[in-house]
């Protein structure tokens, strides 16, 4: 049972990076599943859904932790912690950190209340390997055109919250792989699957 997170700002390439690992491991023949937050479920996409678009208007920063607090619960209940139990490679793209480091640290919200919600939410279970792609919100998110709610936050926002997770990453670096992005797709690729072999 191996549980792979991608975690770091907007615009940084964990999509890319992803399905990138994702095609690594069934190259390896290893059982998996691919999958995201919010969203990896159908009450995840309805919750998705609200969240991001700028028609929702002006949500209150604890509705919106609460709104991503019930994905992930429901994501974990139904997704995650099954996959596990049938011995499949989990890799998804976002967790806790993510929640922390937005509703937290980007809405200002006390961090240990909102961190508490969101390990509750999941009933605590950790990633075993945390893939942190780390780039200035200069060069990725204020370049992005059509941003949606979280994007749209100001760039004071989003150096908040990369700060945040380099932070959390200090704090427990055996459990993370932090890495510069915009390296270069196929070595960026290369050195995740090096490191997830290791883990593996």
């Amino acid at each position: 049972m191996t549980f792979i997170v991608f975690e770091g700002g907007d615009r940084t390439g964990k999509s890319t990076q992803v399905r990138r690992l994702q095609q690594w491991l069934a190259d390896q023949g290893r059982p998996h599943i691919l999958t995201r937050q919010p969203g990896g479920t159908e009450l995840g996409a309805t919750l998705r859904r609200l969240v991001l678009d700028p028609a929702s208007g002006d949500v209150d920063h604890r509705a919106e932790a609460l709104m991503y607090a019930a994905d992930k619960a429901q994501h974990v209940y139904q997704v995650i912690r099954p996959a596990l139990e049938r011995g499949e490679v989990v890799v998804c793209d976002r967790y806790v950190d993510s929640m922390i480091a937005y509703q937290g640290a980007g809405r200002d919200l006390a961090l240990d209340e909102v961190g508490e919600i969101a390990w509750w939410a999941v009933q605590g279970l950790r990633p075993d390997l945390t893939i942190l792609l780390d780039a200035d919100p200069d060069d990725a998110v204020s370049i992005k055109q059509n941003k949606d709610r979280l994007e749209s936050a100001g760039l004071d926002f989003h150096r908040r919250v990369r700060q945040h997770f380099l932070d959390l990453a200090a704090q427990r670096p055996e459990e993370y792989f932090v890495m510069k992005a915009f390296q270069g797709k196929d070595l960026m690729a290369a050195q995740i699957a090096e490191r997830v072999s290791a883990l593996l």
